[in-house]
């Protein structure tokens, strides 16, 4: 009987891609196919609308099984990943009174932020007591200088609680460059303080002590493969300078953590992951390790600031909900979710739990967690996990010509480069076509934020002198909704909200939708939107719009009609208010000879405009 049953899809004739290709031609009714639907990325490569098995053809990443080198898939044989929550150790009791809390909540991953004068034995007794380490991941984050009083202490503290240093795990983060990224400045013998923490380590074999602290890249707005390039040089500038030293690739190796960002970009990111596996691993296998488990790589992923908003904050739940779900289905090692008000004040309870919540969801009722890379086979997926691939290599072996992490950020190229995808990112979102939901596009017009904003201090302990800033570039830390945020701060601050008036006329369809464009695009700074349902005549549109108080009156209407009603608007309102047209169209020449100089439009910089007209109203 199951032999006489027909195969479904054997009733269907196969479609080769130059037939789907042909058939979408003629949807498009002429327009240019490259154009319309190929995706250019910040990255680099083209991005095709659709994806066929044929593209995947010889890829190498589809030869292996989770676990397998080189671990494009994994590098373990489930899902599994740990869910990390940092505490700032301001008092040892207090901190270790929260953290046991933490871990009745689902928290199975702690990472501590702690000074140097609680690196003592009582502090440490203090901080982990009743906190099983053999079953808990500890992670441990300070200034550089500490990093081997940390290893020392806490492997007597293990030695005293009779802890089983072969189950226990987490890290030391012994991280030098982050001084060249954030102060200019250069950390004179690295690899022999390294040498040294990796010795006081000794007692604790499943520590991983050296940090490539790639988050710093994310949270200052790189592109995704100047992050991983930039990453694979920072962990090979471990591995050189380490075995120059005479210690063994594996013993290294193993003892690096890569402290990764997500971005927003959902399937990109997922294709980040199992390309820093896969790079990784062929790295460190050019070392000729005695194991192939030291090609294993360590990654932790972070959800990324860069993007996170003060206005409408509840929208950066999803932005990090999305980022969680990109780094769960990619599977890293431990994740930690970013609170979603850590732009404008100290998290909270509340926004903690939230924050933790949020993996629980994806593990404990989506079940992330049981299927290992199911993003595997995706011809989607494989081919930007290639793409990706080759474009941080291209930047990694791009470093190494100029000898190696270390030269490259004293020679300010990191930094520079990062610096300048920023820079690009910043003036994509000025014009925004890179959308911040909130912020850019879409306000909450009667939103306020100015007395939520707490002022946050920071202090460094690494030895640099925030003050005397060095000769050499720095990172700029500046999220991305920052300019908008200052702008509309600027109105509320001033006490003055202008009035914008949409004086709708005429085509139906496209008085709507300008209205719409037009409330979104003055609404970013702020101001008073008046909407109206549409004016039978200019005249009328003016008296409301007078009548109303409004300080700008925007003209919605088509392109054919502002021919004849923008001259018209422009005689009635005369110097009583500023007049803006919404579009760009062919009379636009015209009517600027006859005085209308102002125009918004899907082209505009809207950053820019709104500055100027803040310059003028407030």
């Amino acid at each position: 009987m199951a032999a006489d049953k027909e195969r479904l899809f054997d009733q269907f004739p196969p479609v080769s891609t130059a037939e789907w290709k042909e058939k979408v031609i003629a949807d498009l009714k002429g327009a240019d196919f490259d154009k319309k639907l190929v995706w250019r990325t910040n990255e680099g490569f083209n991005v095709q609308p659709m994806y066929r098995a044929e593209d995947t053809a010889g890829l190498k990443t589809t030869e292996s099984l989770p676990g397998e080198y080189p671990f494009v898939r994994g590098t373990k044989c489930n899902n599994e990943w740990l869910v990390r929550q940092d505490i700032t150790v301001e008092n040892p009791q207090e901190a270790n009174a929260k953290a046991r809390d933490l871990l009745t909540k689902g928290v199975t991953s702690l990472g501590f932020r702690i000074k140097e004068e609680h690196i003592t034995d009582a502090g440490f007794a203090s901080l982990l007591q009743g906190i099983d380490a053999e079953k808990v991941e500890l992670n441990f984050v300070s200034c550089v200088k500490n990093s081997v009083k940390i290893a020392q202490t806490l492997t007597a503290y293990f030695t005293q609680n009779k802890v089983d240093v072969q189950k226990a795990k987490g890290s030391i983060n012994f991280d030098p460059f982050k001084r060249l990224l954030n102060h200019g400045q250069d950390f004179a013998g690295y690899a022999d303080m390294a040498a040294q923490v990796i010795e006081a380590a000794k007692g604790l074999p499943l520590y991983r002590v050296l940090g490539v602290d790639s988050i710093l890249l994310n949270n200052a707005g790189s592109y995704i493969t100047q992050e991983l390039g930039f990453a694979l040089a920072w962990g090979n500038e471990w591995l050189a300078a380490l075995t120059e030293k005479g210690l063994s690739v594996d013993e290294v190796a193993k003892r690096i953590k890569f402290n990764f960002g997500i971005s927003s970009n959902y399937f990109m990111e997922i294709a980040k992951f199992r390309a820093a596996r896969m790079l990784w691993a062929q790295i460190v296998s050019a070392y000729k390790p005695a194991c192939e488990c030291a090609a294993k790589i360590a990654m932790h992923a972070e959800t990324s600031q860069f993007n996170l908003t003060i206005f409408d904050a509840h929208v950066n739940l999803l932005r990090t909900q999305t980022e969680t779900m990109s780094a769960a289905l990619a599977g890293v090692d431990s994740i930690t979710v970013t609170p979603f008000d850590t732009t404008y004040k100290q998290p909270d309870d509340f926004s903690e739990r939230i924050a933790r919540n949020q993996q629980l969801l994806l593990r404990e009722e989506s079940h992330f967690n049981k299927i290992v890379d199911p993003a595997g086979g995706s011809y989607y997926i494989e081919t930007l996990t290639v793409s990706i691939a080759e474009e941080a290599w291209k930047l990694f072996m791009q470093v190494e010509e100029m000898g190696g992490f270390h030269a490259a950020l004293k020679a300010g190229f990191v930094q520079n480069t990062v610096n300048a995808a920023s820079e690009a990112r910043h003036t994509a979102v000025d014009r925004r076509k890179e959308v911040l939901l909130g912020t850019n596009q879409y306000p909450n017009v009667h939103e306020t934020a100015n007395e939520k904003i707490e002022a946050a201090a920071h202090t460094c302990c690494c030895g640099a002198d925030e003050k005397a800033a060095g000769e050499i570039p720095t990172l700029r830390y500046v999220r991305a909704a920052s300019d908008f945020e200052a702008l509309r701060l600027a109105t509320e601050r001033s006490g003055k909200r202008p009035k914008v008036f949409m004086l709708t006329i005429g085509n139906l369809a496209m008085r709507l939708a300008r209205s719409q464009f037009s409330g979104n695009f003055f609404g970013c700074a702020g101001y008073e939107i008046i909407d109206n349902l549409g004016f039978d005549t200019v005249q009328a549109g003016i008296d409301a719009a007078l009548k109303a108080k409004a300080e700008i009156v925007v003209l919605c209407s088509s392109d054919e009609e502002y021919a004849a009603l923008a001259p018209e608007a422009h005689k009635l309102l005369g110097d009583k208010a500023i007049l803006v047209v919404a579009g760009a169209p062919e009379c636009m020449e015209e009517l600027k000879a006859q005085g209308i100089t102002r125009y918004i439009n899907v082209r505009s910089n809207v950053l820019d405009t709104l500055k100027e007209f803040n310059t003028l109203l407030l």
